[in-house]
């Protein structure tokens, strides 16, 4: 997109927020936790669309934009080392015009004419872990990695281990020289590292940038030095002499001096040169010993680096030209469908391995049902495949040569983990399993979600002890939380858990043996069943008995209703059935998704067992008659005498539906400071809003 185009962006400051937060996010998963969930292709988009934005917007700048922040926090675990020079990022060209571009960009700036030649140098980018390696008077005496740009993590004693990084240089070296570079590993190392650690039950890597990664930044020195890491210098950073005048003299003499440097580095004279460097190394990208995602220009003469200079996070005098993705050809063997922690079904492809820019790729995304259905893809189709930096690349499409072909796939109706039903729901693209408790893909976030504070609130269960009790079979489904009384002895028993402590646990348990009724539903984690709508149902039903009765008429009508997988007879289905509970606030959507949990025979299983452990009390708020009763209230904007949650108490205790967002059926709405589009909507209703002393003061009159 261009300026002009970026100016047409509906609310520019906005969106300059939105990104500067999204790429703050994905930087920290690529440079500190080394765990990527976009490609690189992605990543770079929205930094040029943050880039666009800022030129057509100027004054728009944030103090936390992209554009003047490189990498990301470096993460605990290791001491801090402030960069005597920052480590700067590269801007990136995706197009031969953005390489003339950026030379033209270099002789306006220094004012030179086309008939002086600006000599480049161009050599593969290399994808690993970028590191500083400072040297003083000789010997190494800290190692860096690059964290945020300005402070980096103290990898010292893990660099040591690194045979390729030289611990003294040779007489005659400077003073000072902190030689810059990226920690790396071998492609065919990476497979073997990965084939080791598969033999052995450990974690595999998902490429050798992460591998690299994962293997230094180790705080046990012994496990890096087990893996097969290298290093690759391509700069420097302070330095007290300079050893020649050019970048091309500089590297050829850090090769002298022991560290390795790249032989496919080279001096190009004019653009054309340098685009033909940047092809040759393309055509041999498979073929290198390691993986790199483009080529790096650098201006060759150092004064003229000098006069260039630097903007916030890169340099004037050099420019990243990345590779488009990769593409390959290989056979569709199988497609699994996994499912998620929130019952979401995937479709991975499995794949006869093929590599794709030196990495062996088995597996790709196929994202979902429609997605399988667009590109027609089918078991035993040849396929084309792209990996532009992706933890797991994309299908493309089918290779369609006129060979006879197998049935289109058929997208699972049932979840794998479990058998339950999976449905879709109206306007959804993904299809969701409805075995919720049940699902040993969903146990652990629903369980969480069950001790959660707004429901059985539990203290002492937290998401840890979750995992350790699934783990080791202690807990299974809600009602075994109420049994763990029954492991006393065996948890005593445990290292790091003492007596009182496993006491102190159980005794919070039995706590929660009685739980109101609104509280009971909003535990089981039904989908669309949040807080406000279990306390409209629990309002309406006041019982248990009485709610299970109304469902047991939704489970009938739904009985005669047409086949699942017929979405516009559910939606008809879904609309009756919301007609059965008749409560404010439950819609189709809300009413098709409580029958479908309970049409699962195993969900009314667990509700039952969790039953005959816990007394489900009847809903009961003590409300006083005012000017609010029986009225729909919402709350938009900061209160700033009380808390939410004790609004929607008052308003509750006064006789009132507190709802989450504005329609025609809302009476008022109460905006603090902050009010935005509810508010905004609400005038456009012509519903009454008043502000919060307005909002005590019908309290206080009650």
């Amino acid at each position: 997109m261009s300026p002009a185009a970026a100016d047409q962006s509906a609310d520019p400051a906005a969106e300059l927020a939105v990104l500067a937060a999204e790429i703050a996010a994905h930087a920290a998963r690529y440079y500190r936790d080394d765990a990527p969930t976009i490609s690189d292709a992605e990543y770079d988009a929205l930094v040029r669309r943050n880039a666009e934005l800022e030129a057509a917007h100027p004054d728009l700048v944030r103090g936390d934009s992209p554009s003047i922040r490189v990498g990301s926090a470096p993460a605990t675990g290791f001491g801090k080392v402030v960069h005597s020079r920052p480590m700067l990022s590269l801007d990136n060209a995706f197009a031969d015009a953005e390489v003339v571009e950026f030379v033209a960009r270099v002789r306006r700036f220094l004012r030179i004419g086309e008939d002086n030649p600006i000599i480049l140098t161009a050599e593969p980018k290399i994808d690993g872990l970028s590191v500083s390696l400072m040297y003083r008077d000789g010997v190494l005496v800290t190692a860096a990695t690059r964290g945020d740009g300005t402070t980096g993590e103290d990898v010292t004693r893990n660099v040591a281990t690194v045979a390729d990084v030289p611990q003294s240089l040779p007489p005659g070296a400077p003073a000072v020289i902190d030689v810059r570079g990226e920690i790396y590993m071998a492609k065919a190392d990476f497979v073997a590292l990965n084939a080791a650690q598969t033999c052995a039950g450990g974690r595999t890597f998902a490429n050798p940038r992460n591998a690299a990664a994962g293997s230094l930044r180790q705080l046990d020195v012994a496990v890096t030095r087990a893996r097969p890491l290298r290093f690759l210098a391509h700069g420097w950073g302070e330095i007290s002499d300079l050893p020649a005048e050019s970048q091309a003299g500089v590297m050829a003499v850090l090769a002298e001096w022991g560290f390795p440097v790249s032989d496919r580095l080279t001096r190009c004279s004019t653009i054309d040169e340098a685009l033909a460097a940047y092809r040759g190394i393309e055509t041999d990208r498979a073929a290198l010993p390691f993986d790199i995602d483009g080529v790096v220009y650098k201006v060759d003469r150092l004064d003229l680096q000098a006069r260039l200079g630097e903007v916030a996070r890169s340099p004037r005098w050099a420019l990243a030209h990345k590779f488009p993705a990769e593409r390959a050809t290989t056979l569709l063997l199988a497609i699994d469908i996994q499912v998620g922690r929130t019952g979401q079904l995937t479709p991975v492809a499995r794949l006869e391995p093929v590599g794709v820019g030196g990495v062996i790729v088995t597996n790709a995304t196929l994202h979902n049902e429609d997605e399988i259905a667009r590109k027609d893809v089918r078991i035993g189709d040849t396929v084309e495949l792209q990996r532009a930096g992706d933890v797991i690349p994309q299908i493309l499409g089918p290779i369609l040569d006129g060979s006879v072909r197998g049935e289109p796939y058929v997208f699972p109706h049932v979840c794998p983990a479990c058998g339950s039903l999976a449905v879709r729901e109206a306007g959804e693209v993904a299809r969701r399993c409805t075995g919720g408790l049940i699902c040993p893909a969903q146990r652990i976030e629903r369980l969480r979600h069950f001790v959660g504070r707004r429901a059985f609130d539990i203290e002492g269960l937290g998401a840890e002890r979750i995992e350790l009790f699934v783990g080791e079979g202690m807990i299974v489904t809600p009602a075994d939380i109420f049994r763990l009384g029954d492991h006393r002895e065996a948890l005593v028993a445990r290292r790091g858990f003492e007596a009182v402590s496993v006491d102190k646990l159980l005794a919070a348990i039995a706590d929660r043996r009685t739980m109101t009724l609104d509280r009971f539903l909003f535990a089981l984690g039904i989908r669309h069943v949040g807080e406000i709508v279990a306390r409209d149902l629990a309002r309406t039903f006041v019982t248990y008995v009485a709610f299970s009765e109304r469902v047991e008429a939704a489970l009938a009508v739904q009985a005669t209703a047409a086949e699942p997988d017929d979405e516009r007879a559910r939606a008809r289905s879904a609309a009756a059935l919301a007609a059965v509970f008749a409560v404010g606030g439950v819609g189709p959507e809300i009413a098709a998704s409580i029958t479908d949990f309970f049409a699962e025979a195993h969900n009314r299983a667990v509700v039952d067992d969790l039953r005959r452990e816990v007394t489900v009390a009847d809903f009961a708020i003590a409300t006083r008659q005012s000017q609010v009763t029986g009225k729909t209230v919402v709350f938009t904007g900061t209160l700033e005498t009380m808390s939410r949650d004790e609004a929607r108490a008052q308003a509750e205790r006064l006789g009132a539906r507190v709802a989450a967002s504005v329609s025609a059926r809302t009476d008022l709405v109460v905006a603090g400071p902050g009010a935005g589009s509810k508010a905004v909507k609400a005038a456009a209703l012509g519903i009454e809003v008043i502000d919060e002393p307005a909002w005590c003061a019908i309290v206080a009159a009650a």
